[in-house]
């Protein structure tokens, strides 16, 4: 091609690229949130801050998921272009696997560890947490929480709270006063499955920490 070919290339080029960086001809009119199911849709959209009309290509979308994923209740968060003129924050909620009763209330917590909604009762179903330092940053913490989401839901249906004197001492409460003693956060799949059959015979002290000599008393 000729070098005036090349040239009324590249300016036709640059013309389109002005025009979608400074012009509303190609805006954002819309933001659509996906993934949401507790969370209230406008509360995102308001945490996402997006400005209609601005245009596509100028749309930040680093700086529209650093401001969703300051929510407490979101895990994760990404944030796409949908041309013409639409913005799609994809949300991943966070899930309660515990509950934590702390000084100032009861406090749903995830799988990570991290305490993110406060609630006025307890949920049926959601076993309590008890560890001397609860916290993200904490093994006990994510050991007993680890163990609680493996449980087969047969299992899980049935434990009151789950606590951790240390790593190595975990234990589940369960209902009619049972207790198990889990051990170690090893292996906790093969446990559950061990204690699911053994939960089908009557007993006071359940001990799997050992899933291949489990133990009734």
């Amino acid at each position: 091609m000729r070098p005036r070919g090349l040239l009324i290339l590249l300016l036709a080029g640059l013309t389109v690229t002005a025009v979608l960086w400074y012009t509303p001809l190609l805006a954002v009119r819309a933001v659509e949130i996906v993934g949401n199911e507790t969370m209230i849709e406008e509360e995102v959209r308001e945490a996402a801050g997006v400005t209609m009309g601005t245009p596509m290509l100028r749309l930040d979308t680093e700086t529209v998921h650093g401001r969703v994923a300051e929510l407490p209740g979101i895990a994760d968060v990404s944030v796409a272009r949908s041309w013409p003129s639409t913005a799609v924050v994809t949300v991943v909620e966070r899930e309660p696997v515990v509950l934590l009763r702390s000084a100032d209330g009861l406090w749903l917590t995830d799988r990570q560890g991290i305490a993110y909604a406060m609630v006025d009762a307890p949920p049926a179903g959601l076993p309590e947490l008890r560890v001397a330092d609860p916290g993200p940053e904490d093994p006990a913490t994510l050991d007993a929480v680890s163990v609680v989401d493996s449980l087969p839901a047969e299992v899980r249906s049935e434990v009151v709270s789950v606590s951790a004197d240390s790593v190595n001492d975990i234990r589940l409460e369960l209902s009619r006063g049972r207790e198990v003693r889990w051990g170690e956060a090893v292996e906790s799949r093969r446990k559950g499955r061990v204690l699911a059959a053994l939960l089908t015979r009557e007993g006071t002290v359940y001990d799997v920490a050992a899933p291949e000599l489990p133990t009734i008393s």
